[in-house]
């Protein structure tokens, strides 16, 4: 019967969701912290039934070995119910952290996916929301939700010592949780609004920062001083809002909460004036009563808490079910022998909202020892075309085959590890200059030095304070734009990657540079590689064997160099007739 139950709740309540399916195995842990609130709030009951005793039989009996034996019989509940809030705390802890390490990979993959897919999705906030979540695991929010089904319990025991007990508390924990959904109600927009408010001011923040020389530089402190200080105003005006209603409500259940605690030992009094209920019955009733809506009380105060987990669980799930992770079965098939050909057939690329096409459809073929340089204005789809052929742009029809397979079929760790990339917008990472080359994998010396060597970089980084191992800060800020470019030169040949492409590679590189690149290049055509690169200086041109040149993502040529410069020579010639005549 419990397999039944259990395969039942397995296929209604977890089915294919990527978060609950964590949670669900960890079921076994839910349950013991279940039955430990179990514990906790049944030996709760016993300062209720000791101050029962207390006044209505010790006091009467003067009997104080009665008083020592359950004197210490409390005390060791007390102990008790110590032990499991410690056991439980340790234990949800635990919870939150196993549940944070199963899907960190996992959030953190689908993030990236987000940010190239550039979708609805905010990767930014994956993180932070996966956090937050743990944070609410092993917070008081997961503990006062199996603390409130004992008030019920509670609201009983007030019953069987008087109705009336039993229905204030009732009327009470109504009240509350009436309270709490008004609350909920009132502040869900607000809050929501002032939420996001401080997430894109954020946002607007960092933003500036990673522009503080060209702020500096250019007198822009001023004006964009002001538009952050619009926006946190904006921020504050809605924080403000969510926190007053909130408050509000807050104040109202205090009022409450004292009004029904002073008012049971005021029933009980009554009760007591008409020997309906003993002295001690009194006590014990009022404390019940705190018990019985304490728990309603931790939920309302909770609920914020509540309605933000209940959020990042939202968003978490929409980003992972939008970005799931590769089937097992495309990850069967691993690159064996080093790639040899690239094959675009039809392939088109549109932006994210599939709006405009960038690249029109085309079919093209790029050969291992082949040099293949792009051409074009800007806006013709050069770039887009680069991520492409690494396979980071989102929206592509077509077929693109690998040796003649799709490129669907292989997996993408392990091509990744076959290609090397050096985009437009250089990208470094807080670290040493070995690891960034490494790509923050385990660092291998000898192939470091290999592709520092290979990029021309070698003898340069030696000439660093601490060679290769000399920090180079948040996104290479330590570096200039020619040592940031050279190095990702270097972590684009780290692990002797098949297909190498070079988006202007040599955009920021003076003529050492650009003859070192040069030389790269003709160095890894030799060893049989695809590359391709994009650049507008000669002196890489030189080196192409063949030239792709792109109009409006569309191919306008492609042939050898010698035979563009016979097509331009042609036009111009021909140009210069039709203007003589």
């Amino acid at each position: 019967m419990m397999r039944k139950l259990s395969a039942y709740f397995l296929a209604r309540w977890v089915g294919d969701s990527p978060l609950r399916q964590p949670l669900w195995t960890m079921r076994r842990d839910f349950g013991t912290a279940i039955a430990l609130s179990a514990t906790i709030n049944l030996f709760m009951l016993a300062p209720s039934l000791y101050m029962l005793q207390v006044f209505d039989r010790v006091m009467l009996s003067q009997n104080t070995l009665t008083l020592a034996m359950i004197s210490l019989i409390t005390v060791f509940f007390f102990a008790l119910i110590g032990i499991s809030e410690w056991l439980r705390t340790r234990l949800l802890v635990q919870v939150g952290l196993r549940f944070e390490t199963l899907l960190s990979s996992r959030v953190f993959n689908a993030a990236n996916q987000a940010r190239i897919a550039r979708g609805v999705h905010r990767p930014d906030d994956a993180l932070v929301d996966l956090a937050g979540l743990r944070q609410f695991l092993t917070g008081n929010g997961l503990a006062a939700l199996f603390d409130l089904p004992w008030a019920p319990i509670y609201m009983i025991v007030l019953f069987l010592l008087h109705p009336l007990l039993g229905l204030l508390t009732l009327i009470g924990a109504l009240l509350l949780g009436w309270l709490s959904h008004l609350q909920q109600k009132q502040t869900r927009a607000p809050l929501a609004a002032a939420q996001d408010a401080a997430r894109q001011l954020n946002r607007f923040v960092l933003g500036k920062l990673r522009n503080s020389e060209v702020i500096e530089a250019m007198g822009m402190q001023e004006s964009l001083g002001r538009r952050w200080l619009q926006r946190h105003r904006a921020h504050s005006g809605l924080q403000r809002g969510s926190q007053q209603v909130a408050n509000r409500v807050d104040t109202f259940t205090k009022f409450v909460r004292y009004s029904l605690q002073s008012l049971s030992l005021g029933a009980g009094a009554l009760l007591v004036i008409h020997d309906e209920l003993t002295i001690g019955g009194m006590f014990v009733a009022s404390i019940l009563l705190g018990k019985a809506l304490q728990p309603i009380e931790l939920i309302i105060g909770q609920r914020r808490a509540l309605g933000t987990a209940r959020e990042s669980f939202a968003r978490i799930e929409a980003l992972l079910n939008a970005h799931p992770a590769a089937p097992e079965a495309a990850a069967a098939w691993l690159l064996a022998a080093p790639i040899r050909q690239l094959q675009l057939q039809g392939v088109a690329a549109w932006t994210p909202e599939r709006k405009r096409l960038i690249v029109q459809p085309l079919d093209l073929e790029f050969v291992a020892g082949q040099v293949t340089g792009i051409l074009g204005p800007s806006g013709s789809g050069k770039s887009t075309l680069a991520r492409v052929l690494v396979g980071v742009w989102p929206a592509v029809d077509g077929e693109i085959l690998i040796d003649r397979r799709p490129r669907g079929d292989y997996d993408e760790i392990d091509l990744g590890r076959r290609v090397g990339y050096v985009p437009q917008d250089i990208e470094l990472f807080d670290g040493t200059i070995a690891e960034n080359i490494a790509r923050f994998g385990e660092v291998d010396a000898e192939e470091v030095i290999r592709a520092a060597t290979v990029a021309q970089l070698h003898d340069y980084i030696l000439h660093f304070p601490n060679g290769y191992d000399t920090p180079i800060g948040e996104a290479g800020s330590k570096l200039s734009g020619g040592q940031r470019q050279r190095i990702a030169l270097a972590r684009a040949l780290y692990g002797d990657p098949d297909l190498i492409v070079l988006d202007e590679p040599n955009a920021n590189l003076d003529e050492v540079g650009d003859r070192a690149l040069a030389a790269a290049v003709a160095q890894l055509k030799a060893a049989g590689k695809i590359v391709v690169f994009i650049s507008h200086r000669p002196g890489l041109m030189k080196s192409a064997d063949r030239l792709v040149i792109l109009q409006a993502g569309s191919v306008a040529f492609a042939g050898r160099p010698a035979e563009f410069v016979a097509k331009r020579q042609e036009a111009q010639t021909s140009a210069r007739n039709q203007h003589v005549e």
